[in-house]
């Protein structure tokens, strides 16, 4: 189960930053329930071991490593107390997670108008919930949506949109310049909020915040608080992963003198982020600090 989840989340069948803490936590749920073992030592020796697995399939996405060490984290003396704790730390996380993409989307919404057209980049639950509730408010809104290359998450953002009926305009990435002036707002996701209120998010995210800035149209990112980085209160930097050539050219084998870089994420700076929606409130970026702090709090870092 462990390596099947591992393989799915690096591979990117699994896909999407809260989807991927889901999925890592019922992996660990689902792991010590069956797993086969006669003393504490060994249980807290193969969990650490699972998590490990899980950890090294997306070195960016914190929202992986907080589950994994909210879920695998528990203080029990004992072998079954501690079993029947870390299950129920996956249970409740899961539990959390869905109901926190939920009230992101209540927030946000408040803050789109009736007649918006809005610009969303890559595959979010978070940036969909926040248009989604607009639109069952009955706002009549827009959405232009990237295609998000070389994964194409995109196509997945205008499959979910036009099942709940809200007119999309489909764009290559590098048209965003083209048609910022036609946005009224820009919603996207996060994968990473540091300590300063940076945010690190699919590749192409910082473009359109700088255009977006630009134009002086708002730019606003959808985050749980789980994926605000708490490393990054000890001066750690968050490691931008650089996936396989072949994403984005397929024969690049065929030339000598080649190199394709293709990082997954880039780094918005705070300055570009009017706000960040999460499940405890809009708060400035300036504000992620208390985030980490009062939300998260220190034992995670451990």
């Amino acid at each position: 189960m462990i390596e099947d989840t591992a393989e799915k989340i690096r591979s990117m069948e699994i896909r999407g930053a809260g989807l991927i803490a889901r999925a890592a936590a019922a992996a660990l749920r689902d792991f010590v329930l069956t797993l086969d073992v006669s003393s504490l030592d060994e249980f807290d020796s193969a969990l650490k071991k699972a998590a490990d697995t899980l950890l090294r399939t997306r070195p960016t996405a914190v929202s992986l490593s907080n589950a994994v060490r909210m879920v695998a984290r528990y203080r029990s003396e004992d072998l079954e107390s501690a079993r029947r704790e870390v299950v129920a730390n996956a249970e409740r996380f899961i539990e959390s997670s869905l109901k926190a993409v939920e009230r992101i989307g209540e927030i946000g919404s408040r803050r789109v108008r009736d007649g918006d057209v809005i610009l969303t980049h890559c595959n979010s639950s978070a940036a969909l919930a926040v248009i989604e509730r607009a639109h069952r408010d009955g706002k009549r809104i827009e959405v232009i949506a990237t295609e998000s290359r070389p994964r194409y998450q995109g196509h997945l953002t205008i499959k979910r949109l036009d099942e709940v009926g809200i007119p999309t305009e489909l764009i290559v990435d590098s048209a965003v310049r083209s048609v910022i002036e036609d946005v009224d707002l820009v919603v996207v996701g996060a994968d990473v909020v540091t300590a300063n209120g940076s945010l690190v998010n699919k590749i192409g995210t910082s473009q359109i915040a700088l255009c977006a800035h630009e134009a002086r149209k708002p730019f606003m990112a959808a985050a749980e608080t789980y994926k605000f980085s708490p490393d990054t209160l000890m001066g750690e930097l968050v490691e931008i992963e650089e996936r396989g050539p072949e994403e984005v050219l397929d024969d690049y084998m065929r030339y000598k003198h080649l190199r394709v870089r293709n990082p997954a994420f880039d780094v918005t700076p705070h300055q570009y982020i009017d706000v960040i929606c999460t499940e405890v409130g809009a708060i400035p970026p300036e504000m992620s600090y208390i985030i980490i702090k009062e939300w998260l709090g220190w034992e995670i870092r451990a």
